[in-house]
């Protein structure tokens, strides 16, 4: 493989360049039916609002519709990107170009702890930037975490 950067996908580690194809890729084993029998992730409306965080490096993500406003420490405010969203069979697919470089998010479910509170997230987040690979968590705007709002 060429690039680093891999997702968890049916318990296998995958490129997160192959992303695309393989979302749908994902319960294509003995254990589960073919790719083309498994109905599309739809858990994540396409309109609906995400927040993805990480943490060592801290980092946010905001989707609302076709934007994604990316923030981190030193730039609280964030910088706006235009992304792509696409549904495969094993989470949702976020695409779009930030500071000249490739931006890819994986939401995949699953529960998820950031490390720093005791806040349970519905949903993992892999981000691939500028050659970076961040880990992190997710909730949406109708699927949110438990525990402490303010921790």
């Amino acid at each position: 493989m060429s690039e680093i950067t891999k997702i968890m996908c049916c318990k296998k580690f995958l490129p997160l360049s192959l992303l695309a194809g393989t979302l749908g890729a994902c319960g294509a084993n003995s254990d589960n039916p073919d790719p083309g029998e498994v109905a599309v992730f739809d858990a994540i409306g396409m309109d609906e609002g995400i927040t993805t965080l990480g943490t060592e490096p801290f980092w946010n993500a905001r989707i609302e519709g076709a934007t994604l406003t990316y923030s981190t420490p030193e730039d609280l405010d964030g910088t706006l990107v235009t992304i792509e969203r696409f549904a495969g069979n094993g989470g949702l697919g976020i695409s779009g170009e930030l500071y000249g470089s490739p931006l890819q998010l994986a939401i995949t479910p699953g529960q998820c702890s950031d490390g720093m509170s005791d806040r349970i997230y519905p949903y993992t987040a892999t981000l691939s930037l500028g050659g970076e690979n961040l880990l992190g968590c997710a909730y949406t705007d109708t699927q949110g975490f438990s525990g402490e709002e303010n921790p």
